[in-house]
């Protein structure tokens, strides 16, 4: 049974190879039609930036939402209010991994990063000026 196992393993990892080293091949997995070797790009409206707020931090309620819900609201609106809404665009996401005991997660993805996303863990009571100031100084 464990040659078997080996065997498939081997076997497998030589199909991934192949269809690594030549994209255009047919996949026997998906009825002989070849692989999609494009994918559609497109220009966003939010070129300057996309603010990404973990909707599970912070979950405590106040009133009718949550911490992460009020400081998203409260973002959009600034945004809105500044001129700078469809430059940049706030959205919640869900679980972004990092779990803070306390504070809310907030990555901030701009064109202008170079891969490199800041990941902030802001506390929505103090810290929504400093993050709004913080998300402008992308645009310049």
């Amino acid at each position: 049974m464990k040659k078997l196992i080996k065997r498939i393993k081997r076997l497998l990892q030589r199909i991934f190879k192949r269809f690594a080293s030549n994209s255009q091949q047919t996949s026997p997995l998906i009825n002989s039609r070849p692989l999609q070797t494009s994918i559609k790009s497109v220009s966003p409206r939010w070129e300057s930036g996309l603010v990404l707020v973990c909707s599970q931090c912070a979950n405590e309620r106040s009133k009718s939402s949550t911490a992460s819900e009020d400081l998203e609201n409260w973002l959009k609106s600034r945004l809105k209010f500044e001129g700078l809404w469809g430059e940049f665009r706030v959205v919640s996401s869900s679980c972004l991994g990092i779990c803070p005991k306390s504070g809310i997660t907030v990555v901030i993805v701009s064109n202008g990063s170079g891969g490199n996303s800041p990941c902030l863990i802001v506390n929505p009571h103090s810290d929504s000026e400093l993050l709004y100031s913080y998300i402008k100084q992308n645009k310049e």
